[in-house]
């Protein structure tokens, strides 16, 4: 019975793989699966001990509920074209200089916001900047390695190191501190090679940014800094109140939400509607929410069931170091996705072997954030990307993928050294 649950993942796994080629969204992929290796534990252990899914449930919806605050106070941000004033930053006409300000731009932006929202903000912008497409896939290759870089060493930049640090693997302050520079190791090698790449390429034509009022600037600015200001007061929020974090996260959606209600008080339902939380509910993705609800809830069942507990003294026994394990997981992560593949590394391993912010958890989160970068299908940012631009798989391991394996291993080495 118990070989019908790792039967169930595994087709499930296959299924969200390779979504495309069978044309079935990964989300309903992930809820079956989750649901029906629940029900085996249930029909194989009895409801005695089902007590261990409203465990699994309950850190669950930690995560669910941070991502779903996130993602809302984002689009509350992007609704009032806050974002339009980061496009303001870059002026330059030289590639070069454009690589490398857009590849540090996205760094830095994905560890306030998320990979996922800076890739889809950051190809906005270069749309306008860059109008030569040949030109603009390296600008486009270059932002999902580098908002993966950055979604790395920040506890709010990646669905994974949310995770971990929601689940008390990492701190805040140890992530930032410990993983920045090997993070920055992993961006700055790409970039100098793509940044000598488009030297002498074309750029296009410029073009013209729709025009603002002054209201709507204000409005504009007020956001941006009110949604920047909220994000990063989220993990100082938790080291004063010992709260988990997505209640930090609602209080920052909450506050924000009340700020947007206040700048047009003075218009009717109608006109309001647009800058309003319903309105940005509409527009977030809720099918990512759904599709991590349904890979934590299957991870919790195998965990539930001892096998995660059984692999990990099979890679122990095989590969004997956790450093290496952690480093396949990495490279493993760019071709299936790296939630599943953390989750079932948080469970492999107990927070009795391994505390917080051991070397080990701060490893997997560099590995899992930087190694989905390897492959355009790697990451939540790439396949964003690669929907927006129309950028081809075997283009991107050809032209890009190389790049980031570059980073990855430098980052990787620079990790290791250090530690």
């Amino acid at each position: 019975m118990e070989i019908i649950s790792v039967l169930i993942f595994i087709v499930g796994y296959i299924a969200i793989a390779f979504e495309h080629p069978i044309k079935i969204n990964k989300t309903a992929s992930a809820l079956v699966t989750g649901v029906l290796v629940w029900v085996v534990f249930a029909l194989y252990r009895g409801p005695n001990e089902l007590e261990s899914l409203s465990h699994h449930l309950g850190s669950t919806s930690e995560i669910l509920f941070f991502l779903l605050g996130a993602m809302t106070l984002v689009e509350l941000v992007d609704a009032h074209q806050g974002f339009h004033f980061v496009s303001r930053l870059i002026k330059t006409k030289n590639p070069a200089t454009m690589m490398w300000m857009v590849g540090l731009l996205t760094f830095f932006l994905s560890a306030v916001l998320d990979n996922l929202t800076t890739a889809i903000v950051m190809v906005t912008l270069l749309r306008k900047l860059v109008t030569d497409s040949a030109t603009r896939k390296y600008f486009v290759g270059v932002v999902v390695i580098a908002a993966n870089a950055g979604g790395a060493w920040s506890p709010i930049g990646d669905v994974t190191t949310t995770m971990l640090w929601i689940g008390g693997q990492i701190s805040a302050m140890g992530i930032i501190k410990n993983l920045f520079v090997p993070a920055a190791i992993s961006l700055v090698v790409p970039v100098a090679v793509a940044a000598f790449w488009v030297r002498k390429s074309s750029l296009g034509s410029v073009v013209e940014a729709q025009a603002m009022t002054a209201v709507e600037e204000r409005h504009g600015r007020i956001m941006l800094f009110a949604g920047v200001i909220s994000l990063l007061g989220v993990p100082v929020f938790k080291t004063l109140t010992h709260l988990p974090p997505y209640m930090g996260i609602l209080l920052a959606l909450g506050l924000v939400w009340i700020l947007s209600e206040f700048l047009h008080a003075d218009k009717d339902e109608e006109a309001k509607k647009p800058y309003t939380v319903g309105h940005a509910l509409t527009k977030i993705d809720t099918s990512s929410v759904l599709f991590f609800l349904g890979i934590l809830l299957a991870i919790g069942a195998l965990e539930s069931f001892g096998y995660l507990g059984q692999l990990a003294s099979y890679l122990e026994a095989s590969l004997g170091n956790q450093f290496v394990i952690v480093t396949v997981i990495g490279i493993a992560s760019s071709v299936v996705d790296n939630v599943p593949l953390v989750a079932a590394t948080m469970g492999m391993y107990p927070l009795a072997q391994f505390p917080l912010d051991h070397a080990m958890w701060e490893y997997l989160a560099f590995c899992a954030g930087t190694g989905g970068s390897i492959l355009i299908i790697g990451s939540a940012a790439g396949v964003a990307v690669m929907g927006m631009e129309k950028i081809d798989f075997v283009w991107y391991a050809k032209r890009i993928g190389f790049l980031a394996l570059l980073g990855y291993f430098a980052g990787a080495a620079t990790y290791l050294l250090v530690h």
